[in-house]
């Protein structure tokens, strides 16, 4: 079984990467090192939402093509009170998928941000997760 991948640092913001692109999650991980979080990676949708649950992270980087479970479907059972009680990590997704606009409309009313990944650099992306609360 492949473990998840953790990176510890001083600042201490936990996040959740659940991204399936290695050189992505690579990319990403290198920068929220950098500027001091403690960074998760699970490449598998089913396994991201087990670790999502535990409710130990601040942050969770949701892509919506995952294998195991679409992020969709993660975010759907993320945020639904009977599936998942409790969850105060902000959900921010992480797309390069082109979305018809009543479905992106949909994952925006339910996901505290949408990112598209072709737009944001990783030291965009540490920024942006920087102003969350």
């Amino acid at each position: 079984m492949e473990s998840p991948v953790t990176t510890s640092t001083q600042k201490g913001r936990k996040v959740l990467c659940v991204e399936d692109e290695h050189f992505i999650s690579e990319l990403y991980v290198r920068a929220l090192t950098r500027a001091g979080y403690d960074v998760t990676v699970e490449s598998d949708g089913q396994k991201g939402l087990k670790q999502a649950q535990t409710d130990q992270f601040d942050i969770i980087l949701l892509d919506l093509m995952i294998p195991g479970m679409t992020g969709i479907e993660v975010l759907r059972r993320l945020r639904d009170p009977k599936v998942t009680p409790r969850l105060k990590a902000k959900i921010v997704i992480t797309t390069n998928l082109e979305q018809r606009e009543e479905i992106r409309l949909d994952i925006e009313r339910q996901a505290d941000a949408y990112l598209v990944k072709a737009e944001i650099t990783p030291r965009e992306l540490v920024e942006f997760l920087n102003t969350i609360k």
